[in-house]
């Protein structure tokens, strides 16, 4: 009788991996739209940009691509410490400093958009 070896652990990887190619997505589906958006009615002063902004559309879609961005971000940098950082104590430092300043991005990125 054959055996058969049952793959083990997390799987962490095809997910990451997954999910990194669905940011990307995201990423270039925004691009697109305000490309679209660009070329339809270039803004060519500030209360122009202020309004384009102001609708809820674009701030949604923006805050997406932003969240899209952050954690395509969080899944490279991670990767790239988990495989070229060897010393734990010095890869959960590099970590901790990459999710601080993503978080600290994030809520830079919310006060941008719905900050007054």
């Amino acid at each position: 009788m054959a055996s058969f070896k049952l793959p083990v652990g997390a799987h962490y990887g095809l997910t990451a991996w997954l999910m990194q190619r669905l940011t990307a997505v995201v990423m270039v589906a925004y691009t697109l739209l305000l490309a679209g958006i660009l070329l339809w009615c270039p803004p060519v002063n500030y209360a122009d940009w202020k309004g384009l902004f102001s609708g809820s559309f674009v701030r949604l879609a923006t805050m997406l691509f932003v969240l899209a961005l952050l954690y395509h971000a969080w899944v490279g940098v991670r990767d790239i410490v988990m495989d070229y950082i060897k010393p734990t104590g010095l890869r959960l430092l590099l970590q901790a400093l990459v999710g601080t300043a993503l978080v600290f991005y994030l809520v830079w990125s919310v006060s941008i958009l719905w900050g007054r």
